[in-house]
C-alpha cells in the first residue's frame, strides 16, 4: 500500500514547522500531536546523532499509525501515548530535565475525520463519540442527550462561538425528546434544518462550530491547553523553541496571550491593565504576528486555511 493511502494527512506551514523548530540537530524535540506523522517525520530526518525526537499522541491509533510511519527512524523516535499537557511527567520518565524544541499542530488530521469512525465529521454517519482518548468516559453524544438546553446553549456559544446556539441547543433538545441522537449525521442534518446552509462562496457548513463545539468539551482541548502554556517553560531548555500551529481563534488567543506575558516576563493575569510584577523576559518572538499558509498552500490543501503558526524562543534558562 502507497504512503499516500495509508497516510493521507496533508501537515500544515510543514517547512516553516519545522525550520523554525530545529536549531540543533543534535538536540532533544518533542511533537506534542504527533497524529500520523506528518511533522515527526521531516523533524527526524533533520536531526543528527544524538538527536533524538520524542512523539506524544493521546490517541492509540494514531500512535500505531507514526510508529508504523517512523519505523525506518526507531533508533532516535521515541513514540509514546500520552496527552501533551503531561508532557513534564513523560520526560521526567524517560529521564529528560529540559529539550530544545516542542511542536504543537492543534488541528485535527485527515484520518481522525475520515477514517477514525468516531463521528468527528459531520458528513459522514459514524456514532457520535470524538473522544481522542478511548479511555476518556464522556462521548459527544452523552453532551448531546443529557446536558440541559441552557447548558447546552452555553457549550456551543463558548467552545464554538455559534451565533445560533439558542436556536440548535433547542432543536437538540426536541429532537432527542422523540429519540437519542446517536449519529453525526442525524445531528448534522437537524442543525442544517435549523441554520441552512449560506450561499456565499466559501461559507462554512452550519454544523462546523457545533462539531468543534463538542470536540473541544468531550477532549477538554482548552484546558488541556492551558495546562501546556502554564507548564512549558519549565521544560524547555535555554534558546529552545517552542512552536503552536492552531486553527481558530479560541486556541490562537491563548497562545498569543502567553507568548506576550513570557516575552515581557510578566506573570500578571492577562487582563491586568500595567504589568506590576516587573520580572525578566523569558521568552522571544521571532516574529509578532503570526505566519499563515500562503495561496499556493491553501489550493493544494484548503484545510489549512484557518491554520497560524506562533514561535516563542526561550532566552533564559
Amino acid at each position: 500500500m502507497g504512503e499516500t493511502r495509508v497516510y493521507p494527512h496533508q501537515p500544515v506551514l510543514v517547512h516553516e514547522a519545522v525550520d523554525s523548530l530545529i536549531h540543533n540537530p543534535a538536540g532533544v524535540y518533542v511533537d506534542g500531536t504527533a497524529g500520523s506523522g506528518g511533522h515527526s517525520l521531516p523533524i527526524s530526518k533533520r536531526l543528527a546523532e544524538p538527536g533524538h525526537l520524542i512523539c506524544l499522541d493521546r490517541d492509540p491509533q494514531a500512535v500505531r499509525l507514526v510508529q508504523r510511519r517512523l519505523d525506518s527512524e526507531e533508533t532516535r523516535v521515541t513514540v509514546v501515548q500520552a496527552n501533551f499537557a503531561d508532557m513534564d511527567r513523560v520526560l521526567k520518565d524517560l529521564g529528560i530535565d529540559q529539550v530544545d524544541g516542542v511542536l504543537l499542530d492543534l488541528g485535527m488530521s485527515t484520518f481522525q475525520l475520515e477514517e477514525s469512525g468516531k463521528g468527528f465529521s459531520f458528513s459522514r454517519t459514524e456514532p457520535l463519540d470524538m473522544r481522542m482518548d478511548p479511555a476518556s468516559e464522556q462521548t459527544a453524544a452523552d453532551l448531546i442527550n443529557h446536558l440541559p438546553q441552557e447548558k447546552l446553549e452555553r457549550l456551543l456559544k463558548d467552545y464554538g462561538e455559534e451565533r445560533k446556539a439558542r436556536s440548535i441547543a433547542r432543536a437538540i433538545v426536541r429532537a432527542r425528546a422523540q429519540a437519542p441522537i446517536e449519529t453525526s449525521s442525524r445531528l448534522a442534518a437537524l442543525i442544517q434544518a435549523v441554520s441552512p446552509r449560506s450561499h456565499r462562496k466559501r461559507a462554512i457548513h452550519p454544523a462546523t462550530r457545533t462539531f468543534q463545539a463538542l470536540r473541544i468539551a468531550v477532549n477538554r482541548e482548552l484546558e488541556n491547553l492551558d495546562i501546556f502554556l502554564e507548564k512549558i517553560p519549565e521544560v524547555l531548555a535555554r534558546e529552545g523553541r517552542l512552536v503552536v500551529l492552531s486553527y481558530h481563534s479560541l486556541e490562537d488567543r491563548r497562545v498569543k496571550q502567553a507568548m506576550v506575558q513570557w516575552e515581557k516576563g510578566c506573570t500578571c493575569p492577562p487582563d491586568f491593565p500595567v504589568c506590576v510584577c516587573g520580572k525578566t523576559p523569558l521568552f522571544r518572538r521571532p516574529f509578532k504576528k503570526g505566519l499563515k499558509p500562503d495561496q499556493r498552500e491553501i489550493q493544494m490543501n484548503p484545510r489549512a486555511r484557518s491554520a497560524i503558526m506562533r514561535v516563542a524562543e526561550r532566552i533564559l534558562s
